[in-house]
């Protein structure tokens, strides 16, 4: 059985400059470019990944992501932040729906300056993303509540939890007990609109190569939610200082207690489903 590998969450950015300036540092290298991330992705046999357009770096601007799509269509899919507290925001995203790449929008939840967001901005991201057919992907770590509120006020609209909703470092060292609020995540699962992330976890774990101590919270998550919810990525390159991109696949391909089958589910095929990766113009 062949296993397609899609990577549910990467980053590329270009270096800081004046044409396309950078609001703030992302822990990694000073460069990420499209042609280094399909080399990435070349060397250890991943198929296409999802593409974030970098909020740290490049706010609300997903034009250097269209950049790379425009090179690789047949690698990437994008995914672009959006403000709720925008009074256009219904209009981008509708433009947003046009662009051949584009299969979801993202909002970040987990940061002080996007807690205070417009109910009035919230609700026309909810109803314009359920229309264009569009996931919300949603990093809310340390403020999972409002997933699930969120998840309950708009059932029709398909909520993709980044991160395992889990504060992760973007640095050593590894909290003591990273995964305490697991539980809250866990609640989740009764929502049906919510899918969520397994991306990043590695930077979890306290021991080396192949990070066997995630096993037993990622067997909590994958009950709960089952496969069919869940999808595989490695959030490369914030996790960096913590694990190559190899060691991110291996960990899933060759280490992981489930089933060929089961890894088929994880690693690309719950993603196809929620993104409609098949069903897109460019296909792998």
């Amino acid at each position: 059985m062949e296993v397609r590998l899609i990577d549910a969450q990467v980053h590329a950015y270009e270096r800081n400059h004046k044409e396309r300036p950078w609001f703030d540092e992302l822990v990694g290298p000073e460069e990420v470019t499209g042609d280094t991330m399909v080399g990435e992705m070349e060397s250890v046999g991943v198929d296409g990944a999802i593409l974030v357009s970098p909020w740290t770096m490049y706010r609300y601007d997903a034009s250097y992501a269209n950049s790379v799509y425009e090179k690789y269509p047949n690698k990437f899919r994008l995914v672009k932040p959006v403000d709720p507290n925008n009074p256009e925001v219904g209009e981008i995203i509708q433009e947003w729906a046009k662009n051949k790449g584009a299969v979801a929008i993202r909002l970040m939840l987990a940061y002080e300056e996007q807690r205070n967001l417009s109910d009035h901005g919230l609700d026309v991201v909810m109803r314009t993303a359920s229309r264009c057919n569009f996931p919300v992907n949603l990093l809310c770590w340390e403020n999972v509540e409002e997933a699930g509120r969120l998840a309950k006020k708009y059932p029709d609209t398909r909520l993709v939890i980044d991160h395992l909703g889990i504060k992760q470092p973007f640095k050593p060292p590894v909290p003591d007990n990273p995964f305490s609020k697991l539980g809250k995540v866990l609640e989740l699962a009764s929502h049906d609109n919510v899918v969520i992330k397994i991306t990043g976890v590695c930077t979890l774990s306290h021991q080396a190569f192949p990070f066997s101590d995630i096993w037993g919270p990622l067997e909590e998550v994958f009950s709960r939610f089952s496969l069919e919810r869940c999808m595989w990525g490695t959030d490369w390159t914030r996790a960096i200082k913590f694990v190559s991109y190899r060691e991110s696949v291996d960990c899933f391909l060759d280490s992981a207690p489930l089933s060929l089958s089961e890894k088929a589910q994880l690693m690309g095929k719950t993603l196809d489903n929620i993104y409609g990766w098949s069903a897109h113009p460019s296909q792998l």
